[in-house]
């Protein structure tokens, strides 16, 4: 990651368990970790926006074709077994 002269610190709360297991890799530097991770989700999120920005869909319409989409994949799995 380049430089980046101005950082600014956050507070970031985990569960114990998963503070446990991120103290068993003491070598990985997990502020980068979460740093990536924040970038990542933030470029996705952009993504998406960009994406429904020229959307003629409603939020309830997008809710009923999710629905829609849900209930034939899980038709199409039941199909499998």
């Amino acid at each position: 990651m380049e430089a980046d002269l101005s950082m600014v610190s956050i507070t970031l709360s985990v569960p114990e368990e998963l503070k446990k297991d991120m103290d068993a890799f003491a070598e990985i530097n997990w502020s980068a970790v979460a740093r990536e991770a924040i970038k990542s989700k933030i470029e996705l999120l952009k993504k998406f926006k960009a994406f429904t920005k020229q959307s003629t869909l409603t939020e309830e319409d997008a809710l009923v074709l999710g629905r829609k989409v849900n209930k034939a994949l899980a038709q199409r799995y039941r199909n499998l077994v």
